[in-house]
Parts: C-alpha cells; sequence; structure tokens
C-alpha cells in the first residue's frame, strides 16, 4: 500500500489519478435488456484527509433502503453516464459539478437486480462536511477516506451456496459494505490509488442485494 502522505488532498493527488484512469482500459457491458444506471465516486476533502462520498439510503426507499450507496442511480433517455451521475450527485447530496470535474470511469459492474452500473471517477473542491443530504433519498452523507479505503483488512471474500462466485465486501469503520458498492470501492483504490489493472465484475453481491 502507499504511504498516507502519497495520497494527501491535492494537486498531485488528482493527477495521479487522472493518469492511473488514462491508462486503465475500462470495460462496458453491451448487454440491451438490462436498465443502465450510474453513479459518482467522488473525491472530495474530508477535514484533512482525501475521501470518497459515501450515503446511507433512507430505510423507506423501495430499492434497497438503508444500505450504503455511492450517488448515483438510472441513466434517463438521452442521458450519458457521466451526464446520469452528476445529476444524481446534485439530487442527492447537492453538490453540482461540471464534467470537466470527471476524472474518468472504471468497469461496468452488472448486478443481480438487473442494472449495469457505469462508475465515475469526479474531483471536488467542496469539504464533505458542508454537503446536505436530499433527504427523500439520503438519511445522511459520509466519508470514506482513503486511509479507511487502503485498510489492509479490506477486501473480504466470502463463499456462499447460492453462487460460484466469491462475494466482496471492504470495511467501513465498524460497518462493512457490500457488492456491487464494494467492488466498484476496490476497484477505485486498486486502479486509481494504487495504479493496479484489477477486474471486480467477477464478484458476487450477497443474497440480500439480489432483489
Amino acid at each position: 500500500m502507499q504511504s498516507l502522505e502519497a495520497i494527501a488532498y491535492s494537486a498531485e493527488l488528482r493527477e495521479l489519478l487522472s493518469s492511473n484512469l488514462n491508462d486503465f482500459q475500462d470495460q462496458r457491458h453491451q448487454s440491451q435488456s438490462l436498465t443502465r444506471a450510474a453513479v459518482a465516486l467522488t473525491v472530495s476533502q474530508h477535514n484533512e484527509e482525501t475521501a470518497l462520498i459515501l450515503t446511507k439510503r433512507q430505510p423507506r426507499l423501495k430499492d434497497h433502503g438503508g444500505q450504503w450507496a455511492l450517488p448515483g442511480g438510472r441513466i434517463d433517455t438521452g442521458e450519458s453516464a457521466v451526464d446520469a451521475a452528476l445529476r444524481e450527485l446534485h439530487e442527492e447530496v447537492n453538490l453540482e459539478l461540471i464534467s470537466t470535474s470527471v476524472l474518468g470511469l472504471l468497469d461496468d459492474y452488472t448486478t443481480r437486480s438487473g442494472f449495469v452500473i457505469t462508475p465515475v471517477v469526479v474531483w471536488s473542491d467542496v469539504n464533505i462536511k458542508n454537503l446536505n443530504p436530499n433527504p427523500d433519498e439520503v438519511a445522511s452523507i459520509h466519508a470514506f477516506t482513503f486511509s479507511e479505503l487502503i485498510r489492509k483488512d479490506s477486501p473480504n471474500l466470502e463463499t456462499i451456496p447460492e453462487s460460484d462466485r466469491q462475494v466482496l465486501s471492504m470495511n467501513y469503520l465498524n460497518d462493512r459494505i457490500y457488492s456491487p458498492t464494494a467492488a466498484m470501492l476496490y476497484q477505485f483504490r486498486e486502479v486509481c490509488i494504487l495504479g493496479n489493472d484489477t477486474r471486480v465484475s467477477h464478484y458476487d453481491q450477497p443474497v440480500f442485494a439480489w432483489k
């Protein structure tokens, strides 16, 4: 793992993330039968650390209520994945960014519930503590700091009887985040921070996320 000094919030970090994404050959899923969605992996400052914006969904929501998530949602007709990720970022956490904030894309991840999710990596100059959630969708906003992201005890890989693929999760404070969110967080760590050519589409989700 890199030292924390090497990933402090700075112009040099932005250049590192951009360079690693530029070197990475992201993969798109071409299925026309699945619903397309996008999420924003937003690099921001949290106090003196660098962090990604993480949300806790409102418990009352029909789909995946109360779960950890990245800002995101369905891609509307006529939108690109970048358009959708930026729109959802604005709608969910009141952070309005423009397309020049986008650093690149990671691999599409196909979910058991019938979505193809495109992760969009975005740079923000707004401190996470200054963001306000949209109470209709988001219960709370959290900072997944880079020091948490590069913990040596993540990721976790589990074997479940319902699948021949391993389930991937990431530790977060005293909790655990499961795929698909965890798979995208893990790929961000490996590709953007560490410069590895790591794929995650073969990792499964826990059964509770299949619906």
